[in-house]
């Protein structure tokens, strides 16, 4: 007589991880979206359309500015599309390591983890993803400096909070592993 031994289906957990993507992807482009939209109106006098406009002109080259309304939708998608991006590069650091979940799950482990994923990810894309793209390096000033302190409430914190550090929900801030 052969014995059936039961296999808990793969499926919940892929739902949930990809669930966790989903809203970390939406939830960071919209944050950082209107962290940068802010920054770009009130603190350097330009516009949104304008902003999204230079993110596709990493990729279309500087007749994205010409562009009007449709590469500036070309720049927000682009956008979305990194926060993607990262959030899935998050996600599998949290399915794969140890070491991370423990990090989410301690005591203020999302500020902790936001605190480093954040400047992280400003700092590849600013100093390695962009100039690859644009063929110049990166100038190192002011707005610089904001972007990578800004990228850990803005960027990081959203990705951490919505990942979580596993398959039971997004992480709380100041919460205790059990």
């Amino acid at each position: 007589m052969t014995a059936l031994i039961a296999v808990p289906s793969a499926a919940p957990f892929r739902r949930d991880a990809l669930l966790r993507l989903v809203r970390a992807g939406l939830v960071t482009g919209v944050i950082d979206g209107l962290f940068s939209s802010i920054l770009s109106v009130f603190a350097y006098g330009s516009t949104v359309t304008r902003l999204f406009q230079g993110v596709a002109a990493t990729l279309l080259g500087p007749g994205a500015f010409d562009g009007g309304t449709s590469t500036a939708v070309v720049g927000a998608l682009m956008h979305f599309g990194v926060a993607f991006g990262w959030s899935a590069v998050f996600l599998v650091l949290v399915m794969r390591s140890t070491r991370v979940r423990g990090l989410v799950a301690s005591r203020y482990g999302a500020v902790k983890a936001a605190s480093l994923y954040g400047p992280l990810v400003w700092m590849v894309m600013s100093l390695a993803v962009i100039p690859l793209l644009v063929g110049r390096p990166p100038a190192i000033n002011v707005r610089w400096w904001i972007q990578f302190f800004g990228h850990a409430p803005f960027v990081g914190l959203p990705i951490v909070t919505a990942i979580g550090p596993g398959p039971s929900g997004p992480a709380q801030i100041g919460s205790r592993p059990s």
